[in-house]
């Protein structure tokens, strides 16, 4: 075939907030009405202070149609065909936090002023919706549902089993543990072997983080110029807290007693920790003589958390750069999945073209096919014959890509 087979392993897709009330089992749905209002005033709030709507505004201008992507399941079509993009992996929350689920069951999951049966409800509610729009096009879309894990083991095993009976088939958790066993408790053990069981893979995604340490307590009601920088100290922060989770369950020996089990972090500034990161772990792991007083903290480890990362997680790119792509073999070839980050204003739409061959322009052909669509393939157990025949027709081609 003369095209790449194209897979965008970070997308995200969320309803209008008031037409979750449907999908809501109805003894939550009065709750709704009444918090809905606030809802909206909240995210108002925290674009004014946080997500600069003025930007925003300017960015949607002219876009709008496509944007309603984020719920519509033929312009979304639309949308990624002009992308070039045959598959996609899909998180939550559209148009940013304008198309959350409800009761604060979004990306970042947050645990602090929270109702752990409202966020549940919330997120069963966006997981309904997902699996039904995901089974409008199954074999293009691959549905990350949302799991507020930490409230309840069970209810987290039973979601993963909706997920796996009803096309979706990952599973976003919370990467903020503070105040709740971390991820490398054996508490969680039933829930890592319920998604090792049915091939549901385990998804943290950049987003959250501690806001009343960058903006103060009762974010996003504060005043900003109390806080300067805080932007700055967050997205110099961000991803960290997005690793932190992953690396609890590496050294935990999740994957040791799991080694089936598959886990995912998207939109994580790969490039510039990643390659640290690994060989920090490395170096911690094999060069045990310079923590050695600390005693025998791996024994209940058959290899390296480095490897364990190698053979059980992948990398969710978002909007990849050039120089990512340069140092792709630090990083690891086989984890690499580059990722478009539709509808987000951050992301490489409406210039995901022209931004593809900015970044693989010149690079061998298999390195390409394996960053752009391959990985993910085999990650997320996609069927990749059927998203050639896709690909057949919308995908880049190859040719575009020479030096």
């Amino acid at each position: 075939m003369d095209r790449f087979t194209v897979v965008s392993s970070d997308c995200h897709a969320g309803l209008p907030p008031e037409q979750y009330r449907s999908y809501l089992d109805p003894e939550y749905r009065e709750p709704f009405d009444q918090v809905l209002p606030i809802q909206k005033r909240m995210t108002d709030e925290a674009e004014k202070v946080f997500l600069l709507a003025d930007i925003n505004a300017q960015w949607r201008a002219g876009v709008e149609e496509a944007l309603t992507g984020a719920w519509d399941h033929e312009r979304r079509k639309e949308v990624l065909d002009a992308d070039g993009v045959a598959g996609e992996i899909v998180f939550p929350d559209g148009v940013t936090e304008q198309n959350a689920p409800p009761f604060g069951a979004g990306l970042a999951l947050p645990t602090r002023n929270i109702v752990p049966d409202l966020q549940w409800a919330g997120a069963r509610a966006h997981n309904r919706w997902l699996a039904e729009f995901c089974a409008l096009d199954p074999v293009r879309r691959f549905g990350v549902a949302v799991c507020p894990l930490l409230w309840d083991v069970d209810r987290a095993v039973a979601e993963a089993r909706f997920g796996a009976e009803n096309g979706l088939g990952g599973m976003l958790i919370p990467a903020i543990t503070t105040g709740f066993e971390a991820y490398h408790n054996p508490c969680y053990d039933p829930f890592w072997e319920a998604c090792e069981d049915l091939g549901v893979v385990v998804c943290f995604h950049s987003g959250p983080g501690p806001f009343e340490d960058f903006f103060g307590q009762g974010f996003p009601e504060t005043d900003p110029q109390r806080y300067p920088g805080a932007v700055g100290v967050y997205i110099s922060e961000v991803f960290f807290w997005t690793y932190r989770s992953l690396i609890f369950m590496l050294w935990g020996g999740v994957f040791e007693r799991f080694p089936k089990l598959r886990a995912s972090v998207t939109e994580t500034g790969q490039g510039w920790l990643l390659p640290p990161l690994l060989r920090m772990l490395d170096h911690h792991y094999e060069d045990t003589q310079f923590s050695a007083k600390l005693g025998d903290f791996r024994s209940h480890l058959s290899m390296s958390p480095a490897d364990y990362f190698r053979r059980n997680c992948a990398v969710g790119a978002s909007c990849m750069p050039r120089d990512d792509a340069e140092i792709r073999h630090q990083m690891g070839m086989d984890q690499i999945m580059w990722g478009t980050d539709y509808p987000h204003p951050e992301g490489t739409w409406p210039d995901t073209a022209a931004r593809m061959r900015e970044t693989f322009r010149g690079l061998p052909e298999g390195d390409i096919a394996a960053m752009l669509g391959g990985n993910a393939v085999d990650f997320y157990g996609l069927d990749g014959a059927a998203l050639d025949q896709v690909a057949s027709h919308v995908g880049p081609r190859k040719a575009d890509f020479a030096a």
